[in-house]
């Protein structure tokens, strides 16, 4: 009898995840704090304990900053801070006395002019960016548990000329990322599953779960499904959530990004 090798205790894999990022333009908890709530309109479940990275970049290098205080507001909103982006030397070792990670993959930041800053802009923005750590060969990548990890974000984005290919049905928990490449699905993606492309998205069966398309920034990407019936959809960062369903349920859909606002349109077969 041949006998097996020791399970490892722990391992340590690439992976990819995706977080909200809530970018500051306020450091006032009261303020950040109306903002979110006028943002969520007190519903409990806006969000649903996704991962969050605190962006600063808005906020001058010297802004005092209650870092545990705002990570427990946005807990007290299901959002889970987990790293800070933009990061001044000078907040640097509060954030990480704080318990959180730096996140340095994008260059160094930029100062910002005070004139910048417009005083009718909202205190706080949230946006989903889909935060990955490098892969070999720029593999698209599957992972099925979310893990922690760095987000890059290009300053333009990248041109996809690759197809990742997925003929089985993408179950609740599982999570898949086509890196560089368009997406396309011949099965059913199921609630609590989340679909992520920096291409575009086609889905030749009903869309229950989530599905991020242009997760590079390509806001030219689009969302492609026989019968629409998501949780949430995304185009380069621009998301929206159907808690309460979709005026076009269970119908073939076109989603893209016009502007700042995610369209739906029917899908029609031409004569």
């Amino acid at each position: 009898m041949s006998k097996s090798s020791p399970r490892k205790p722990i391992e340590i894999k690439i992976s990819t995840v995706v977080a909200v990022s809530a970018i500051l333009h306020e450091a006032d908890l009261a303020v950040l704090d109306a903002a979110m709530h006028d943002m969520t309109n007190g519903d409990a479940d806006f969000f649903d304990d996704e991962f969050a990275v605190i962006d600063v970049g808005a906020l001058e290098p010297d802004t005092a900053i209650d870092w545990s205080a705002i990570a427990s507001l946005l807990k007290s909103y299901r959002l889970n801070a987990v790293a800070v982006r933009n990061a001044s030397p000078e907040m640097a070792p509060h954030v990480l006395a704080a318990g959180l990670s730096l996140d340095g993959s994008l260059k160094p930041r930029a100062e910002v002019a005070p004139a910048s800053i417009q005083p009718e802009q909202a205190e706080i923005d949230l946006e989903p960016v889909a935060d990955s750590v490098a892969t070999q060969a720029a593999a698209p990548v599957e992972t099925t548990a979310p893990a922690i990890a760095s987000a890059a974000a290009p300053a333009a984005p990248a041109v996809t000329n690759r197809t990742m290919i997925v003929d089985t049905p993408v179950r609740a928990g599982q999570r898949i990322y086509a890196r560089g490449a368009d997406l396309i699905i011949t099965a059913a993606v199921n609630n609590g599953a989340e679909v992520i492309a920096d291409g575009s998205i086609h889905i030749y069966a009903p869309l229950r779960g989530r599905a991020l398309a242009g997760a590079n920034g390509d806001t030219d990407a689009r969302i492609f499904t026989l019968s629409m019936e998501a949780e949430l959809v995304s185009i380069a960062g621009m998301y929206r959530t159907f808690e309460n369903g979709s005026e076009r349920a269970q119908q073939p859909t076109q989603i893209r990004l016009i502007g700042d606002r995610i369209d739906m349109q029917p899908i029609k077969a031409s004569a």
